[in-house]
C-alpha cells in the first residue's frame, strides 16, 4: 500500500511541475505576443508567472529537497571564516608578483626556444 501511496505522489509531484513549466512557457508567450503593451507590464506579469511556478515546484518532493540543499547551503556560508581585509591584499599582491614573475619566465623561455630554434635551422 505504501508503493501505491508513492506512485500517486509521484504522478501528482509530475503534474505539479508540468504545471509549473506550462506556465512560465505561457508567461514568456505572452510576454512576446502582447509586445505592443508597456515592458513594465509585461515583465511585472512574467515575474508574477515565475512566482506562481516557483511556489508550485516547491510544493513537490524534489523542490523541497531543493529548498533544503539551498538552506543548509546558507547555514554552511555563515560557518565560514572570511579573511580579513589585509589578508585578501596580500594574497592578491602575492598572486600578482607570481603571475608577472611566471609570465616573465615564459617569456625569456619563448625569446630562447626562437633563438635556438632560428640557430638550428640557420636563420640565426
Amino acid at each position: 500500500m505504501n508503493s501505491e501511496i508513492e506512485a500517486g505522489s509521484q504522478k501528482l509531484d509530475t503534474f505539479k511541475l508540468g504545471l509549473a513549466l506550462l506556465i512560465i512557457v505561457a508567461g514568456l508567450v505572452c510576454f512576446y505576443l502582447f509586445d505592443d503593451y508597456s515592458l513594465l507590464f509585461r515583465v511585472i506579469g512574467l515575474l508574477v508567472g515565475v512566482g506562481i511556478s516557483v511556489a508550485i515546484a516547491l510544493q513537490t518532493v524534489k523542490g523541497k529537497e531543493i529548498w533544503g540543499y539551498f538552506r543548509d547551503a546558507q547555514i554552511e556560508v555563515r560557518k565560514v571564516v572570511w579573511p580579513t581585509r589585509q589578508e585578501t591584499i596580500q594574497t592578491t599582491l602575492i598572486v600578482i608578483v607570481m603571475v608577472i614573475l611566471v609570465a616573465i619566465i615564459l617569456w625569456l623561455l619563448d625569446m630562447f626556444l626562437g633563438w635556438s630554434i632560428g640557430l638550428i635551422m640557420g636563420r640565426g
